[in-house]
């Protein structure tokens, strides 16, 4: 089997790298290799060139803030090139796998959202995002779009690293407590990429759009206090106090873009149609401390 990695040097992809090399041949196409989703066309053309199996598209158009002012670049990026990619699976008969956001839905109400939810966007991010699922679906190829939330890694820039250096440097935190979510890993989407990819091959009708993140909840604020509090158990240079790490809404922190307060996802699609467990948020977010702290 020959699996092409779009976009192998982020966070997803790097982990991606790990967790496919035992389905396969894998072929790393990054932006000089023709990888570059700013160019659909000549993007389709490498890929094609390569000759895949499966298509693995870990690259994305993620600054959401920028994009307010770049709606062209962001749907090049998020919407032509998926559709680009899907066309070259369509003619090969291999197999996609995408990944989306839950900044797809309007982040309303508090009950996790499935996948046939309805959709309503609130940024250019997010409509370029679904405008790229919509586009893979309707190409009719065989595909795997994965929607998934607050994705972070020990390697390179987190949320929680952030949190750890200003914990480190100041007396007092604010952070947004009525946005929840579940923190989900980047080595987790990739483990469960690898799952996927090698049932999907065996049992194609089991493509499809699924929800993929870690179990359970948390707001911002939930989050910066677990990840200050086991830093300072293991010793880490901490100079907030627990109680001076405090809660703020949304509203106090405006930004570009429009962030949805409720992205939890609904993953008992992909749990049932695969037979897996999903860890609780904690435990991958305490692995990755564990891993940066030493």
């Amino acid at each position: 089997m020959k699996i092409v990695l779009l976009g192998p040097t982020g966070q997803v992809g790097w982990e991606l790298q790990r967790a496919l090399a035992p389905l396969g041949e894998l072929a790393l196409l990054d932006r000089a290799a023709g990888g570059d989703l700013t160019q659909p066309a000549v993007l389709a053309a490498a890929v094609r060139a390569a000759r895949p199996d499966v298509i693995v598209n870990a690259a994305a158009y993620t600054a959401v803030d920028k994009a307010e002012s770049d709606a062209a670049g962001c749907e090049t990026v998020n919407a032509a090139a998926p559709a680009a990619l899907a066309g070259v699976a369509a003619e090969r008969g291999a197999l996609l796998v995408h990944y989306s956001t839950d900044y797809v839905f309007d982040g309303s109400g508090s009950a996790p959202r499935a996948e046939d939810a309805p959709t309503g966007p609130l940024s250019v991010y997010g409509r370029t995002k679904l405008a790229g699922e919509q586009a893979i679906a309707a190409s009719g190829c065989s595909h795997l779009i994965l929607r998934t939330s607050w994705v972070y890694a020990a390697r390179g820039g987190n949320f929680a690293k952030t949190m750890l250096r200003l914990a480190a440097e100041r007396e007092q935190l604010k952070v947004i407590a009525d946005q929840v979510g579940a923190p989900t890993g980047a080595d987790l989407l990739a483990d469960l990429t690898a799952h996927l990819v090698r049932a999907t091959r065996a049992a194609p009708a089991l493509g499809g759009l699924y929800h993929a993140v870690a179990a359970g909840e948390t707001n911002w604020h939930g989050y910066a206090r677990h990840v200050v509090e086991f830093a300072r158990a293991r010793g880490a240079n901490i100079k907030v106090a627990p109680e001076q790490i405090l809660a703020i809404p949304t509203r106090d922190y405006p930004t570009p873009a429009a962030r949805p307060l409720n992205s939890r996802l609904d993953t008992a699609k992909l749990r049932a149609a695969f037979g897996l467990t999903l860890p609780d948020w904690r435990v991958g977010v305490e692995r990755m401390l564990t891993e940066i702290l030493v």
